[in-house]
C-alpha cells in the first residue's frame, strides 16, 4: 500500500513519517537547512507479514502544490495532517479538496503537535476536522458511483470490516512526534488498512508515472514513481514517453527491495539501459510500447470546486496536471453555458505540450497563477477529434466512455457507433491487452471484420448498413431513372463515407450474396432494374460502338466521332452519356469514353505493374508503357481509378487499393 501525506506547511508530516518509520524523508540538504519540505520524500517501513507499506511525504508550501500533486497522483491511502495548535489552514483545504477530486476514497487524520494543546484543543479541532469532511463530501466525483460505507466505531480505535471506511468517516489521530503518544495507535491502523487493501488490477499494460530520475554509478540512469498499471520484469522493453525512446529494464526496485519484477499499486525504481539522465524528465512516462500515443487534447469530464466563486467559461486558460506532468492548456466546454461552481460538464482539454493517459485516468485543473485549485478530471478519450467535438454523436460516445465496467463501455460504444468500434484504439483508450480484449468481445454479441484496422459492430447497425444500400440504390433508381445505378465508391460516400473500404466491401458482397442487390461490371443496382435505349438510339450506338473498339486504349473523342460519322456533337455527347449511365462505357475525361471491357483490361494492367512491383507502387510512366499510350491519357487513365476508388493516389504513385470491388 502506498500512504501519500498531505497538509499545510509546518504541521509536521514530515517528522511524522519520520516517527512512523525512522526515515528522513527530507532528502535535500536546501530542505533540511530551511526545514521545510519542497520536494517529494519517501520512507518504507517492512510489516511483519512481508508487505511493505511505501509513504510519499508532499511538501505543504502553496508554492510547491505541483510537487505535492506529482505525489499524491496514484496512492493508495491519504494521510492528512493537521497541527492541534494551527488546526485547519489554507493548504489543509486544498491538499484535502486534492485528494477527493483524485478519488482517493481511504486515508485517516494525524492530529499531530497534540502534545502542546490541551483536551478541549484536541475535541475542538477534531469537530472541525469532522465538519470540513462533511463540508467537501461532495468536492468527490467517482464513475464507479460505489455504495457508501458504515461508519467507523469510535475515534482511533477502528475496526477494520473487508471494506475500508469512507474518507469522509475516516479515523482522527491525536500524535506527538516529539513524545510519541498516538504513534503506535496510527502505525497499527496503517497496518491493518493495508491488509484490506487489495491487490490493484494488473490487467492492461504497464505504466509508471516518473516522478524523480538519477544517475547511481556503475548501474546508470534510475527513475521512480508510482506504477498505475500492468507489471514489468528485468529485461522487459518499454518506452519513455512522450519522447518516444525505447528502453531495456536492467533492475527493479519494488517498495525499496530488489524485485524481478513491479506491479500495479508499488512504488518502483527502475533501472534503465540506453537512457541518459538528461533524456528523461519528471513527468514523462514509462509503459508499453502500446500505449505511447502522445496527445495535446484529452476529452474528459470535469467538476468545478463548489469554493469557487465564478462560473468556468469557455476556453479558460489552467495548469493541467495528471501523475507527475504538468502543463499549460485551456479548456473548451462541450456545452454552451458556462461550468456553475459545484457542477460537472464533458470538456476537451487543449494542452501547450504532449502527454499520454488512458480512461479513467485522474487530473487536476488548477488556475494559471498556481495561487488555487479549479476542478478535478476524468479522462474518457485520449485521441478526440479536433473537429465535431460537440456533436450529438460525439456527446453520446463520451458518455460510453464514462462507463465504469469494461464491458459496458464496449457495448454503449458498439450502441451508438453506426460506422463500427475501432477495437485496437478501444483497447489503448482502455488500456487493455489482448486477452482483456479477447475476453470482452466473447460476452457480447458483434460482427467482428479486419480491414486495416480491426472494427466492431453492433448486429443491428451491421444490417443497417446492408438496408441502407438497399434504399440508397432505390432512391438513386427513382431519381435518375435512366442509370444503371451507383460504382461502389459512390455507394459507400453516400451510405457511409466514414467507413473503410474493406468494410463497405464486406457489406456490398454480402447484400449481393443475399440477392438485395446486383452488379453489372462496376454498376450497382436493384435486382431487375435495367436501362435500355429507344430504338433510334439502339441504331445510333451500333454505329459509333465499333470506334470505341477499333482503339479501346486510345479511343476518340466525342468531338472525332462526331466528326468521322458526320453527326451533330450535342447528338453523340447524349448518346454516350446515357450508355455510360447504362455501365456500357466510362467517362474517364472531359468528352472522353472508353468501353468498359477497355477499362477492365487497364485494370488489369495496373494489377499487373502492382504486383510486379517491390513495394505495390506504380509511376504514371510505368503505366503509359504498359497501355501504349501517351503520358497524359495514362495520367487521366490513372486520375479515374483513383476517383472511383480503385487506386489511391500517394503523390505521384499510385497503389492498388485491395478493398475495392469496382473491377
Amino acid at each position: 500500500m502506498i500512504i501519500g501525506t498531505a497538509g499545510h506547511i509546518d504541521h509536521g508530516k514530515t517528522a511524522l513519517v519520520k516517527a512512523l518509520t525512522g526515515v528522513d524523508a527530507d532528502r535535500l540538504a536546501e530542505e533540511k537547512a530551511r526545514g521545510i519540505t519542497i520536494d517529494l520524500g519517501y520512507a518504507y517501513m517492512p510489516l511483519l507479514n512481508g508487505e511493505i507499506l511505501g509513504f510519499v511525504d508532499v511538501p505543504g508550501h502553496e508554492k510547491f502544490i505541483h510537487n505535492m500533486l506529482a505525489g499524491v497522483t496514484g496512492i493508495d491511502f491519504a494521510l492528512l495532517v493537521v497541527a492541534a495548535d494551527d488546526g485547519i489552514m489554507p493548504q489543509t483545504l486544498e491538499h484535502l479538496q486534492i485528494i477527493k477530486l483524485l478519488g482517493i476514497r481511504r486515508g485517516a487524520v494525524a492530529l499531530t503537535k497534540s502534545d502542546l494543546v490541551s483536551q478541549d484543543r484536541i475535541a475542538q479541532v477534531s469537530a472541525d476536522i469532522r465538519a470540513l469532511f462533511g463540508g467537501t463530501g461532495s468536492e468527490a466525483f467517482d464513475l464507479t458511483r460505489p455504495h457508501p460505507n458504515p461508519p467507523p466505531s469510535g475515534e482511533g480505535t477502528v475496526e477494520l470490516n473487508s471494506t475500508a471506511p469512507e474518507l469522509a468517516n475516516c479515523p482522527i489521530f491525536p500524535v506527538s512526534a516529539i513524545t510519541g503518544n498516538g504513534i503506535r495507535e496510527l502505525w497499527a491502523y496503517l497496518e491493518k488498512a493495508s491488509t484490506v487493501n487489495g491487490t490493484k488490477p494488473n490487467h492492461g499494460h504497464f505504466r509508471l508515472a516518473v516522478d524523480r530520475c538519477f544517475t547511481v554509478a556503475g548501474a546508470g540512469t534510475v527513475v521512480t514513481g508510482t506504477v498505475f498499471s500492468g507489471r514489468v520484469a528485468i529485461g522487459d522493453k518499454l518506452m519513455v514517453s512522450p519522447s518516444g525512446r525505447e528502453v531495456r529494464i536492467r533492475s527493479i526496485h519494488a517498495q525499496n527491495q530488489a524485485s524481478e519484477t513491479g506491479m500495479a499499486g508499488q512504488r518502483c525504481a527502475l533501472n534503465l539501459a540506453h537512457m541518459e539522465k538528461q533524456d528523461i524528465h519528471r513527468g514523462d512516462w514509462i509503459l508499453n510500447p502500446t500505449l505511447h500515443l502522445p496527445t495535446h487534447r484529452l476529452d474528459v469530464r470535469i467538476k468545478l470546486l463548489a469554493s469557487e466563486t465564478k462560473p468556468l467559461r469557455h476556453w479558460t486558460p489552467i495548469s493541467f496536471h495528471l501523475g507527475a506532468f504538468r502543463a499549460s492548456g485551456r479548456i473548451a466546454l462541450l456545452r454552451d453555458e458556462p461550468l456553475e461552481p459545484g457542477d460537472s460538464t464533458l470538456a476537451q482539454l487543449v494542452l501547450d505540450k504532449p502527454t499520454c493517459a488512458v480512461n479513467g485516468d485522474r487530473c487536476i485543473l488548477r488556475d494559471t497563477s498556481a495561487q488555487r485549485t479549479l476542478a478535478g478530471g476524468i479522462v474518457l478519450d485520449t485521441q478526440p477529434p479536433m473537429r465535431g467535438r460537440r456533436t450529438a454523436r460525439r456527446l453520446a460516445i463520451l458518455s460510453a466512455w464514462e462507463q465504469s465496467d469494461p464491458q459496458t463501455k464496449l457495448q454503449t460504444l458498439l450502441a451508438v457507433s453506426p460506422d463500427g468500434v475501432d477495437l485496437k484504439s478501444f483497447a489503448v483508450n482502455a488500456n487493455l491487452n489482448s486477452v482483456n480484449l479477447e475476453g470482452l468481445c466473447q460476452n457480447l454479441i458483434l460482427r467482428r471484420f479486419e480491414g486495416g484496422k480491426l472494427i466492431a459492430f453492433a448486429p443491428e447497425h451491421w444490417t443497417q448498413l446492408s438496408m441502407a444500400v438497399v434504399e440508397t440504390l432505390r432512391r438513386e433508381h427513382e431519381k435518375v431513372p435512366d442509370s444503371l445505378g451507383l460504382n461502389a465508391e459512390q455507394l459507400r460516400l453516400r451510405v457511409a463515407p466514414r467507413l473503410a473500404r474493406a468494410i463497405f466491401t464486406q457489406v456490398l458482397t454480402e447484400t449481393l450474396s443475399l440477392g438485395q442487390c446486383a452488379k453489372d461490371g462496376s454498376w450497382w443496382h436493384l435486382p431487375g432494374h435495367k436501362i435500355i435505349l429507344t430504338e433510334q438510339d439502339e441504331k445510333l450506338w451500333h454505329r459509333i460502338s465499333p470506334l470505341l473498339l477499333a482503339s479501346p486504349f486510345q479511343p476518340p473523342r466525342v468531338r472525332d466521332i462526331a466528326r468521322i460519322e458526320s453527326l451533330d456533337e450535342a447528338v453523340v455527347r447524349k448518346l454516350l452519356i446515357q450508355v455510360a449511365r447504362m455501365g456500357q462505357v466510362y467517362r474517364i475525361a472531359h468528352d472522353h469514353y472508353f468501353d468498359r471491357a477497355a477499362v477492365a483490361q487497364l485494370a488489369d494492367a495496373f494489377r499487373s505493374l502492382a504486383q510486379a512491383s517491390s513495394d505495390g507502387l506504380v509511376t504514371a510512366a510505368k503505366f503509359r508503357d504498359q497501355i501504349g499510350t501517351g503520358r497524359k491519357l495514362a495520367v487521366h487513365i490513372l486520375e479515374f481509378f483513383d476517383r472511383i476508388g480503385f487506386t489511391r493516389r500517394l503523390g505521384d504513385l499510385h497503389r492498388l487499393r485491395e478493398d475495392s470491388l469496382q473491377f
